[in-house]
């Protein structure tokens, strides 16, 4: 056989889709192998053919259907497929909730190990549209043609596209017509912007060649009312610049923000950048529970407004703060859950990686006249260390939101010097909390979980832990107490 021949791979027939697995994907499982298959649902019989082969599993897409599952229900977007977000649109929203419960509690058996009770039943989204504060579409001279298409005559074919990326393809992308993710102007702005670039001969990205003018739209929103509207283009050229602004800015006069930046690295990144006022306020406004929050155009804010709320209730409700209490909040981003329980604490001490997320915590902080919440900036590893806590008091609760990757190991061995009565472990990611949990075990025992579902009709589930420190560390003799 030649180098170059590719091996024939199976194709699997009359097969049973079983469950929901990672990255949204269905599975199946055929001969003591795995399968994975996109956008197949649970009770689902197909054909599959395999399209790739790992070590114990394969990934394939279905062929063809010899029976739907009665989980199944229409999609509602008319991009369902092809965009590569939304995965489980197929799947009616209780399925799609029980699954990602399920998610938890796999993770929790298979990857941490651990005793832990039942979880509760997860908390829901009221909103299944629209619930993203924030979105980032991508301008593209690399349309992503569907088979149909492809039928059309080259000379025929528009291949400029203003939408996201196709899953898998780094300069392709998906024109979309119309997305369900955010509230409007959102559309309005993104396809005015498109015809306007259309009608006077803009360029669009390409990110083979680094050329073309428009590059990047990034909406934001919140629940108040407020938009900002931030523009990417590749090049400072003013020509052309300038009167699309001015376009943008007369057709959209409900934009609280309007800037513009521009971006000439091979990397999609804008913080180390440049983001021009160029009509209205540097900042919108969101409001929790009373309390104002400045988001700038590079702020971290919870994208679902609604459930963060809830997520952040939890972890509050969790915290069982008295006013007594010295919290660490770990990983805070812009300070939001730390100003959140401020009022119920005796004092909070934020720490976050990013510098200008922690002016925005303390910003926050004196926007809502706290006074008892302090911020530093710096690698966990290096900040949180026993001189740390000598100097700033030691935590009766510490309340950690890593990032998907979870703790470093190093972390988790300075939570438990810490010592805090009440660890609040706040994860987007359940596999990686359920390794840092299990690194915990000996000295903290699970007492309650929460999943709260921050994305419908996607795999992602935000989860929250409770854990208490055990009276005397775990040992084999305590293993089963």
């Amino acid at each position: 056989m030649s180098r170059n021949s590719k091996k024939i791979l199976p194709l699997f027939e009359k097969v049973t889709i079983l469950d929901a697995g990672a990255e949204g994907k269905a599975v199946a499982r055929v001969d003591n192998m795995v399968v994975f298959v996109p956008f197949a649902v649970p009770g689902d019989v197909v054909d599959i053919q395999a399209v790739t082969k790992k070590k114990s599993f394969y990934e394939g897409k279905v062929v063809r259907f010899h029976s739907y599952s009665e989980k199944r229900v229409t999609p509602f977007c008319e991009h369902f497929g092809v965009c590569g977000g939304c995965k489980w649109q197929n799947m009616g929203y209780d399925d799609q909730l029980r699954f990602k419960q399920k998610q938890v509690e796999d993770h929790f058996a298979r990857i941490g190990k651990f005793d832990f009770p039942d979880v509760s039943p997860i908390i829901g989204s009221e909103k299944q549209r629209y619930y993203r504060n924030k979105l980032e579409y991508t301008f593209s001279s690399k349309r992503w043609l569907t088979e149909d298409e492809r039928s059309v005559a080259e000379e025929d074919r528009n291949y400029n596209a203003a939408g996201f990326h196709y899953p898998g393809f780094f300069d392709k992308v998906v024109d979309i017509n119309f997305c369900h993710l955010q509230p409007e102007p959102s559309n309005a702005i993104r396809l005015a912007i498109k015809e306007y670039a259309l009608k006077n001969e803009l360029t669009f990205h390409d990110a083979r060649k680094w050329t073309g003018f428009l590059r990047n739209l990034l909406i934001r929103t919140t629940s108040t009312g407020d938009v900002m509207a931030i523009l990417v283009v590749g090049y400072p050229d003013f020509e052309l610049l300038s009167p699309l602004m001015e376009y943008i800015n007369a057709k959209f006069p409900e934009l609280t923000s309007l800037m513009y930046v521009i971006n000439e690295k091979k990397n999609d990144t804008i913080s180390d950048l440049e983001i021009v006022l160029y009509h209205g306020q540097s900042f919108i406004m969101e409001e929790m529970e009373g309390l104002k929050f400045k988001i700038g155009p590079i702020s971290f804010y919870q994208t679902n407004s609604d459930q963060a709320y809830k997520l952040y209730s939890v972890t509050r409700e969790f915290a069982g703060l008295t006013g007594k209490e010295t919290v660490y909040d770990l990983y805070t981003g812009t300070g939001t859950i730390a100003n959140f329980i401020a009022r119920k604490a005796s004092k909070v001490i934020g720490i976050e990686y990013v510098p200008q997320a922690i002016e925005d915590a303390h910003e926050n902080s004196v926007l809502n006249n706290i006074s008892n919440t302090s911020f530093f900036a710096g690698d966990m590893v290096k900040v949180l260390t026993p001189e740390f806590i000598q100097e700033h008091g030691a935590p009766d609760v510490i309340i950690t939101d890593p990032p998907r990757a979870g703790m470093h190991p190093k972390v988790v061995e300075m939570i438990i010097a810490a010592g805090a009565e009440k660890v609040v472990y706040v994860s987007c990611n359940p596999a990686t909390q359920a390794r840092d949990i299990a690194m915990m075990d000996n000295t903290y025992k699970v007492i309650a979980i929460q999943p709260v579902d921050m994305f419908p009709h996607t795999h992602h589930v935000e989860n929250v832990v409770l854990l208490e420190k055990r009276k005397e560390p775990k040992t084999p003799e305590t293993d089963s107490l």
